[in-house]
């Protein structure tokens, strides 16, 4: 049974009951179920939105992520400018240092190449950056062998420009004597007239004419192996291990300015122009050894003659005149 409502009427000073009116029920059922159906419609919208609501925690994150993405594309980029020039570096070995020093080049695939075997980068995989990270470890590695490759290289390189310049310090290279002190150049490496038996040999050096006491300097760094005149028809002379294969000889001296087993530098003073032994005047013999074979001194002046003066002492030493000793 249904309550019965009343409500007071001041006008009448009395109760009267509440009477319902028709349609209410079904206004209150529509109003209560358009409530439920925007309410439904309000938490649908709320539930798709929803990843585009971050907590201030996932902000951070996404700052991190982004700054680490952004880290990463710098590296990149460095790591291009890295390869650019290691680049140019492997250019100039190949084609400049190695060509100088007689080396063979390093081939291409031997500096690019990368690294077989097992899976390096199996922990980066899984990640939602995993292909970026991958590519970016694999490219540095890479790198990385590239700069030990090139600097073993170089490595290399400095061994071979040590060895080359000690050989170049070695090989005796300039004129015995100086041009200023010189008389003239009397006899040079060829077949000459024997001063004492008028007979035509092989003279195996060359001669240069200067009045006695003229220094006489090392013609390339090495030791003294000689200073005596024990040898037949040298008289006092001193002879020289460059190595390499390289010997120099000078004879007739006047007196040593160095003794055996003495190390001298190209240039250093190491005696005085003399007429001792077989000689017919004073002067020096000066010859030239190769792994001991006798060669033409006149291919190594070129240490302290200009063209000219090379060019001069050229045409006198191909005179067949007669020797001084």
């Amino acid at each position: 049974m249904s309550k019965v409502k009343y409500y007071y009427d001041s006008e009448t000073l009395s109760y009267r009951k509440i009477e319902r009116k028709k349609g209410r029920k079904t206004s209150i059922f529509l109003l209560s179920f358009l409530g439920i159906v925007l309410s439904g419609f309000l938490l649908m919208l709320v539930f798709l939105n929803l990843p585009n609501f971050e907590t201030p925690k996932e902000k951070t994150l996404a700052r991190e992520l982004y700054n680490l993405e952004l880290q990463l594309e710098l590296l990149n980029k460095k790591m291009a400018q890295a390869e650019s020039v290691l680049d140019e570096v492997a250019e100039r070995d190949n084609n400049l240092y190695r060509v100088y020093f007689e080396a063979n080049p390093i081939p291409e695939e031997q500096r690019k190449a990368g690294f077989g075997g097992v899976n390096r980068y199996k922990d980066l995989e899984g990640y939602d950056n995993s292909d970026l990270l991958i590519s970016s470890n694999k490219r540095l590695d890479i790198l990385t062998k590239q700069i030990v490759v090139q600097s073993q290289s170089l490595d290399d390189i400095a061994k071979m420009a040590e060895e080359k310049e000690a050989l170049l310090k070695s090989i005796p290279a300039i004129q015995p004597v100086n041009n200023e002190d010189l008389t003239r150049m009397a006899s040079g490496y060829g077949y000459r007239t024997d001063p004492f038996t008028k007979a035509r040999k092989f003279h195996f050096g060359m001669d240069f004419t200067a009045p006695r006491g003229t220094p006489v300097y090392a013609s390339g760094d090495g030791k003294v192996i000689r200073a005596d005149n024990s040898a037949s028809g040298y008289g006092n002379h001193i002879r020289i291990e460059h190595g390499y294969g390289y010997e120099s000889l000078y004879a007739h001296l006047y007196k040593y300015n160095v003794r055996k087993g003495a190390t001298v530098k190209r240039g250093d003073l190491i005696g005085f122009v003399g007429s001792t032994g077989r000689s017919e005047a004073p002067h020096l013999h000066y010859e030239v050894f190769k792994d001991g074979e006798r060669i033409n001194p006149i291919n190594f002046y070129y240490g302290n003659l200009s063209p000219d003066e090379f060019a001069a002492l050229l045409k006198k030493s191909q005179q067949e005149n007669q020797s001084l000793d």
